[in-house]
């Protein structure tokens, strides 16, 4: 069987992947590739395209900094402007011609006497690389719930993420299961044109006014003209979003205006004392994600709009059956149940030094140094990995920091000659305990369940503070945190690996 050779392997295209490759481009490194399970790039932004999907963070800061866009239609940009985006990227930065389309990455061996990854695809090809990055994130594996009888439904069933746009909603009976981030941006347009919609809710999220608005073309003239002035509308966006780390984490006591808006928009959409009740959370605000809508309680208000926060009992072949014996014909079951956030990598099989396999050593919940290095995994870098979403602000800005970190990495291997860099299992291990003390003094651990945690309540997704203490911490690669290994005599280069 032959090998493809290359010096960098990147798994997946989105955000991460695509914004490393350039990094690497830049720096003079071209002998990489991007292994894609799709047809296309864009990561999550090409997966969901659900009605009236859209980002969360400003566009201006939901970005790259060293590729700004003047012409955003919004303020928070919709899911195809940002899907365009990434596409524009990989084009203007030629790393369209790198990526291996409908490659799916099974499994990955690490060779520790040569110093090389084994990449194996859903094709069966084999792939060796020096380096092994994973551009995967967190929101890539789309979660569905365990249902009774749900596979004898006879009506249409999609997740969200996986949105089928040739099913006419239009005048049908619809059950939407879930009530996070996706639903509370597809829901609203759903409810325009089924006749009926039943919104099972297993807990009310706590939603507030979205500070949204389109930009003018005069403004997307000054920003082109004028590019200072988005970058300093880029940093004044930063600055307010990280500051609500304070309140997440230090003062929880300054969450007190989202309360205010969180009841002040409720109160105001929702008259039904009843049904404000059912869409009242149980837990601390900032608990779970707070999440933005200008149209969500109004859409539950509608006369064709039903929450249901019964439990589930079973799907029949005709609809849902709660647990207290209601029954609710549906002609489609629409999940908004969100992703499996928690399992990095999975289901690829990962296996490192001594044949180690990294789902075993993650069977009490994901860890890494700096969310990127796992002891026992040389060379394997991960973008977006555990403890590196936020809560209050722009991911691209931990992105970028994590491109600065693994692009200082590659270079300390080729400069030094190393076999592979592998982060000590001490350093390992006294950086995470820091990292789950930290989290247990934020809103993050305030006692609800989240995405942001394993089934044992361990948060292996958070980053516990402001992201500038993040890029302090990843603004040079240390090699003392790394077991470094020369080359020996006996190893092979990768160019000289030969198949079995």
């Amino acid at each position: 069987m032959s090998i493809q050779h290359t010096d960098i392997a990147i798994i997946g295209s989105g955000f991460g992947g695509i914004g490393i490759a350039i990094q690497l481009q830049h720096a003079g490194m071209h002998n990489i590739v991007l292994l894609e399970k799709a047809s296309d790039v864009g990561g999550c932004w090409r997966d969901n395209s659900y009605p009236s999907a859209a980002c969360d963070v400003p566009s201006h800061l939901y970005s790259f900094s060293f590729e700004p866009k003047f012409d955003w239609s919004r303020k928070f940009a919709p899911q195809r402007e940002i899907y365009a985006y990434i596409r524009h990227c990989a084009e203007k930065y030629n790393i369209l011609p790198k990526v291996q389309f409908n490659t799916e990455v099974t499994a990955a061996r690490f060779d520790e006497q040569q110093g090389v990854w084994f990449i194996t695809t859903n094709m069966g090809k084999i792939i060796s690389a020096r380096i092994l990055i994973s551009a995967c994130g967190q929101l890539n594996r789309p979660a569905y719930p365990r249902l009774k009888g749900i596979e004898s439904f006879k009506g249409e069933v999609f997740h969200s993420a996986l949105w089928n746009h040739n099913y006419d909603l239009n005048n049908k009976t619809v059950a939407v299961v879930g009530t996070g981030a996706s639903a509370i941006q597809f829901v609203p347009e759903i409810g325009k044109k089924v006749k009926k919609l039943s919104l099972f809710q297993r807990s009310a999220p706590y939603v507030i006014p979205k500070p949204d608005r389109s930009y003018g073309s005069w403004e997307h003239a000054l920003y082109e003209k004028l590019p200072a002035l988005q970058t300093l509308s880029r940093a004044a966006m930063y600055t307010h979003h990280e500051s609500r780390a304070l309140a997440m984490t230090v003062f929880k006591s300054a969450l007190k205006p989202f309360e205010w808006q969180f009841q002040r928009h409720l109160h105001k959409a929702i008259k039904d004392p009843v049904l404000r009740a059912k869409l009242t959370p149980d837990y601390p605000l900032g608990c779970k994600r707070i999440l933005i809508s200008n149209e969500y309680y109004e859409t539950l208000a509608r006369s064709n709009v039903d929450v249901v926060t019964d439990n589930i009992a079973e799907v029949t072949p005709t609809g849902i059956r709660t647990k207290d014996g209601q029954n609710y014909p549906v002609d489609a079951i629409i999940y908004g149940t969100g992703f499996q956030a928690t399992d990095f990598l999975a289901p690829m099989k990962i296996t490192g030094r001594g044949g180690v396999d990294l789902n075993q050593v993650w069977r009490d919940g994901a860890e890494a140094y700096l969310g990127m290095t796992v002891s026992g995994f040389p060379n394997l870098f991960l973008l977006y990995g555990p403890n590196t979403n936020l809560g209050h602000n722009s991911i691209v800005y931990m992105l970028e920091s994590q491109f600065s970190y693994i692009l200082d990495a590659v270079k300390t291997l080729q400069q030094r000659d190393l076999r592979f860099v592998d982060v000590r299992g001490q350093v390992q291990g006294v950086y995470n305990r820091w990292v789950q003390k930290q989290i247990k003094n934020t809103i993050w651990d305030a006692g609800c369940t989240s995405w942001y945690k394993t089934a044992s309540g361990k948060n292996t997704n958070n980053w516990p503070g402001f992201t500038l203490v993040y890029r302090y911490k990843t603004r040079h690669f240390d090699s003392q945190d790394y077991e470094l290994a020369v080359k020996s005599a006996q190893a092979v280069s990768p160019l000289q690996v030969v198949a079995a």
